[in-house]
């Protein structure tokens, strides 16, 4: 008797009841074809549903009466592998997720939708296998659900044995690809015949057929074949005609920077700060030790070519490197510098990719074809193995965090994915993220220095412009009078500028015009949100709410209002006070093009504007050594938003945008507009004193109860009526104090600062407490009642929210 075998599935049906791996028995006729990570189908209550196998096992101890067989396999071979199959299942605890979401998150897009398998026969099979299943032809569509168990075991067995090949062809959404190509026969009698019987002045068939009998069976793609010998459409019909060859279709991958021409580059030479970072790095590479670095450098000071360098040298050890990007509008630019190193064995995963192009990225990731991946956040769900390496450029940027549901943070998957391969993993930023530097200050992570920019270039001087003096004496405007003489300067000198304008909390918060105050909640010590319809200012963390002065509490001035202004209105200025200045303007607008981004880069790089207009997205990561001057038109509005991050994300964001001034021989300059020349985030951004800020601010978030010295959650909670979002999640702060340490802090619940959203309103609480994990049993278990509400209640759990708005 056979002995049975039993598999784990998470099944498609994400709720909280059904988030556990359901035992199945596995029928022998697919035991030698199943493995983890392939996709099955399976019987569910009433219906069939699509499921992970996440476990296989030899016994059980449930009833074998009670289970139910495993109706099919999905896949020939397994779509995740073990490592991501563990990281499922750390994630889904860490964001408070379904694990099915996690694992179907892993997936490119043309995976989860309808699609069609494709198996072509590569090498010898059997008549019985060609005759009954592939009718004849080469190819076949792959449909479990027409073929017999037997029948996709041994279809499993001939893709094992490289008999057949699979791909992927998805309906109405990322097709294979094709282009005509040539299979060559490889019976030598008929082209020795062939020869011997060809006219002498058939010259260009005389050329192919030599060619073809020095190349006997192989598959030439049309387009490569020209390029070698000059044969004709009409010769190769003719050779087509003769048996000599048969003309097919083949699959073309889709290569995102095909159009792009990248000229190989030289590793440059290190200096001595770098030359350590890189033995330090390469030292844990070498050992085979798990070891995160904080690569703290100034802007400019080389940190790239120390990636490139330490990825290098992975590379030659025959191992993978994955290299995240906090945002699509740094990838162009890194990937171009990161393919003049590693040529066609570089991969790029992006959002801005179709979803053609993604999934062909993902197979060539898959199947090995490539060492080298480089992307945004979804990247670090790469499924490379033997990796060696993993990067994490800016680490301090806020896009890194997912905002919607899994909740979950590259930065910290990457960390995980290091430990797991017990590998170096390197954050680098020129300013680092509170948390990563305490940790570098603990001894977790090991902490790199790099001092001075590289190739003697030197870091511009920054200079304050305090725009209330300049309010007083004028019309209010955009453009200070430093401004528009810099400005002036650079264009007779024919130098480039980039101006910055921060959109971040737009007209959400009321300032002082004269002296810069922003009125504060008493109990956080946060900037209070403007709610126009209640004309009130409200704390999103313990709900104090109070009413708009009329006048300012510091100075007396009744010229208190709230803030912002946008892209558009910024460039209409421009244009008017500099009508022969060639301005490119990027924003969510100009940038939404597929392209689009990458285009106006190139243009600017190539000197075709004289100013770059942007918002955040122009502040980190870009190079261009031609540009002398950056202005920030408001370096305030950041410090505006009710969160504790304010202070933190101001001074990166100014530090980051000053460092794309001077980054070669010229000198660069840097205006910052603010109504705020005071603040420690303006005053060490001008000084580029990370050292200062970083005192500074922990003594802030000390006396605060915030990270890093406590750990934050943020429930929160909508519902189509005010009234009953207010009233359950003031049930479930009593709940929460009634069960939780005394020691946790509770604020809340009150309105999130975008109380309404969608036809729902949206209330949170926020939790701090010491110890990481001391809140998880108790929030799953409020998870679990959220999942039982029948009255329409939506909640979710947020670890570490990087924005309260």
């Amino acid at each position: 008797m056979t002995k049975m075998q039993y598999a784990q599935i998470i099944v498609d049906v994400p709720t909280m009841q059904t988030n556990q791996p359901y035992t199945y028995i596995v029928p022998d006729v697919i035991r030698e074809t199943l493995r983890l990570g392939m996709r099955v189908d399976v019987p569910f209550g009433h219906r069939h549903v699509m499921g992970f196998v996440v476990g296989l096992r030899a016994t059980t101890d449930l009833d074998d009466g009670q289970l139910r067989s495993i109706t099919r396999v999905l896949d020939l071979t397994p779509v995740l592998n073990t490592e991501l199959l563990n990281l499922s299942n750390y994630l889904a605890q860490e964001t408070f997720a379904f694990r099915i979401s996690i694992l179907q998150m892993m997936l490119p897009n043309a995976l989860k939708a309808n699609y069609e398998r494709i198996l072509k026969i590569v090498d010898e099979v059997n008549d019985d296998i060609r005759d009954r299943l592939f009718k004849g032809l080469d190819e076949m569509i792959y449909r479990a659900r027409e073929l017999s168990d037997a029948d996709i075991a041994r279809l499993a067995q001939l893709q094992r044995e490289q008999r057949i090949t699979a791909s992927v062809n998805v309906t109405n959404r990322a097709k294979i690809k094709t282009q005509i190509a040539y299979r060559f026969t490889d019976e030598i009698d008929l082209l020795e015949n062939e020869s011997q019987s060809l006219r002498t002045s058939a010259k260009k068939q005389k050329i192919l057929l030599s060619f073809i009998m020095g190349h006997l069976g192989e598959t030439w793609v049309k387009k490569e074949l020209q390029e070698v010998i000059a044969v004709s459409d009409a010769t190769l019909n003719q050779a087509a005609a003769k048996n000599w060859l048969e003309k097919v279709r083949v699959e073309q991958l889709r290569d995102p920077f095909s159009a792009t021409r990248i000229a190989p580059t030289q590793p440059l030479a290190l200096n001595e700060e770098q030359q350590t970072a890189f033995e330090r790095i390469v030292s844990s590479a070498d050992d085979m030790r798990y070891q995160p670095f904080l690569l703290e450098g100034i802007t400019g000071s080389g940190k790239t070519e120390v990636y490139l360098q330490a990825a290098q040298h992975v590379f030659n050890k025959g191992k993978t490197v994955l290299f995240l990007v906090p945002e699509i509008a740094l990838t162009p630019q890194m990937v171009r510098r990161v393919k003049s190193r590693f040529g066609t064995q570089t991969a790029v995963l992006h959002s801005g990719l179709s979803d053609g192009e993604r999934y062909d990225e993902w197979r060539r990731i898959e199947r090995g074809d490539v060492k080298i991946v480089v992307g945004a956040r979804s990247a670090v769900f790469a499924p490379l193995d033997n990796i060696g390496l993993i990067i994490v450029d800016e680490e301090h940027e806020t896009s890194y965090k997912q905002s919607d549901n899994p909740r979950y943070n590259a930065r910290d998957v990457a960390l995980w994915r290091g430990a797991y391969y017990q590998i170096p993993v390197i954050l680098g930023s020129a300013t680092p993220s509170l948390e990563s530097r305490a940790r570098a200050q603990r001894g977790v992570y090991e902490l790199l220095r790099l001092t001075h920019r590289a190739g003697g270039a030197k870091l511009p001087a920054v200079k304050i412009v305090d725009m209330t003096t300049m309010i007083a004496d004028g019309p209010e405007t955009n453009f200070s009078k430093q401004l528009k003489d810099k400005l002036t300067d650079r264009l007779n000198r024919h130098e480039q500028s980039v101006l910055m304008l921060n959109r971040r909390g737009f007209s959400s918060f009321v300032m002082c015009r004269d002296c810069g105050y922003v009125p504060r909640d008493p109990n956080c010590n946060l900037a209070m949100t403007l709610h126009m319809d209640s004309h009130t200012l409200k704390c999103h963390y313990c709900g104090h709410e109070e009413p708009i002065p009329t006048k300012c509490v510091q100075c007396g001035s009744s010229r208190i209002r709230y803030y912002g202004t946008g892209t558009e209105k910024v460039e209409t200025e421009l244009h008017h006070l500099f009508p022969d200045a060639r301005v490119i303007r990027m924003d969510q607008d100009t940038t939404r093009k597929k392209g689009q981004m990458d285009r106006m880069l190139q243009k600017f790089g190539n000197h075709e504007a004289d100013i770059l207009l942007g918002t955040q997205m122009i502040a980190k990561g870009l190079d261009f050594p031609d540009v002398t001057l950056v202005g920030v038109l408001n370096a305030d509005t950041a410090l505006g938003l009710p969160d504790f991050h304010a202070s933190e994300r101001t001074f990166q964001l100014l530090t980051q945008v000053s460092g794309r001034a001077g980054r070669s021989k010229k000198l660069g300059e840097v205006l910052v507009q603010t109504f705020n020349p005071q603040h420690y985030a303006i005053t060490y951004a001008k000084q580029h004193d990370y050292e200062g800020f970083y005192k500074q601010e922990m003594a802030v978030r000390h006396a605060g109860n915030y990270a890093p010295y406590y750990y934050t959650v943020q429930i929160q909670a909508s519902h189509s009526e005010e009234n009953e979002t207010a009233k359950q999640m003031i049930q479930v702060a009593r709940w929460l104090r009634l069960h939780a340490n005394e020691r946790v802090i509770i604020l809340g619940p009150s309105p999130k600062p975008i109380a309404k959203l969608r036809n729902r309103y949206y209330f949170q609480i926020i939790l701090k407490f010491k110890q990481r994990n001391e809140m998880d049993d108790l929030l799953t278990e409020l998870q679990n009642r959220a999942q039982k509400s029948k009255n329409g209640l939506q909640l979710t759990i947020d670890r570490e929210p990087i924005s309260f708005m």
